[in-house]
């Protein structure tokens, strides 16, 4: 099957679209990434978002409309892959769209009920490519029983499994999730969990203090300096508390958590914010593992994806956490071809 898969997360920057073949099933799948594209969200589309999923700001009509709006990007996304890969939409089998996710409520108390909600409608994105859409992926998942999150695990099971080697897969988007995989494991044996901010925090204090998106290549952290009292203060959040199965989001570590952190360590420089938070997600992957990996399963390598994975102070303070195991990004296993050994 031709399979175009496109996926929006946390950190608000496109909508990414991979253009894979897929032959056979369940444990004897093989996957070949023909082509895969970026479509940046532009700033203005970043606001609304952004705007959507504060409780203070946002309203059932903007909701409405961007719903629509994102399912005509995301078809845009697609119609791109295909056109840059020179293979015709009409061979598409099948699109699986994940949605921009705009609130997440794993654990609500009552009234509310545990939810989770992605826009970008699937019927949109099917009208406008003509071709099999599946989407709601987190939906089904909080409806089976499951948080709605991390999404990733069965996928990083099928092509990172290995006899030889306990791995984890750690990625850091916007929020920071890992898969962790014994040595030879079965699928049962498969331990996923949130770890808590990955560059949402960083980013929100690069837009709001310096006015830029992110910090590129963890350069700004890199001149910061770190006080050691603000990280335990950071990691008394009660998401840390709990025990996996667990998710987060925007919701716990956003806009308001950061505001926050500005005002309550309002003696800090924007750097020495910037490398604190840099640090705060480090330390909060390290003391992850530490509680609830390394207990349970021997550990000989952590992968990392996402775009921490190119924030070179971030993976280095991560490194020095964790100083006897080895840390790669998963670039280096050369995703395309990789198989279980």
């Amino acid at each position: 099957m031709l399979v175009v898969g496109l996926m929006s997360g946390t950190s608000l920057d496109g909508i990414d679209a991979s253009l894979v073949k897929i032959d056979g099933f369940g444990t004897s799948t093989k996957i070949k990434v023909i082509k895969s594209t970026f479509l940046p969200y532009e700033q203005t589309l970043k606001e609304e978002l952004l705007s959507a999923m504060d409780k203070k700001r946002s309203n059932v009509e903007q909701i409405c409309s961007l719903n629509f709006k994102l399912g005509y990007l995301f078809a845009d996304g697609v119609k791109k892959v295909c056109r840059e890969a020179d293979i015709p939409l009409s061979q598409i089998d099948l699109i699986g769209s994940h949605g921009q996710t705009i609130y997440h409520l794993p654990n609500p108390l009552p009234p509310l009920t545990k939810s989770s909600l992605q826009i970008g409608d699937p019927s949109v994105l099917a009208y406008e490519t003509k071709t099999l859409v599946v989407s709601n992926f987190r939906a089904m998942d909080i409806a089976a029983g499951g948080e709605g999150a991390p999404l990733i695990p069965y996928i990083d099971w099928l092509l990172f499994r290995s006899k030889r080697k306990g791995r984890i897969l750690q990625n850091i988007g916007g929020i920071g999730n890992c898969t962790v995989l014994k040595r030879n494991a079965k699928k049962e044996d498969i331990i996923a969990f949130d770890t808590g901010p990955g560059n949402m925090i960083i980013d929100e204090l690069c837009r709001t203090l310096l006015n830029i998106p992110y910090d590129a290549n963890g350069e700004i952290a890199s001149q910061g300096k770190v006080p050691h009292d603000v990280i335990a203060k950071l990691m008394d959040h009660d998401f840390f508390k709990k025990s996996p199965p667990k998710s987060t989001g925007r919701e716990e570590f956003g806009r308001e958590f950061t505001l926050k952190m500005i005002k309550n360590f309002s003696d800090l420089s924007p750097k020495d914010l910037i490398a604190t938070a840099t640090y705060f997600t480090a330390y909060s992957i390290a003391e992850a593992y530490k509680r609830f990996v390394f207990p349970e399963a021997k550990i000989d390598e952590i992968v990392v994806s996402g775009g921490g994975g190119n924030n070179k102070t971030l993976l280095k303070m991560i490194q020095s956490l964790l100083p006897d195991k080895k840390l790669i990004k998963m670039d280096d296993l050369g995703v395309t071809v990789f198989s279980a050994k």
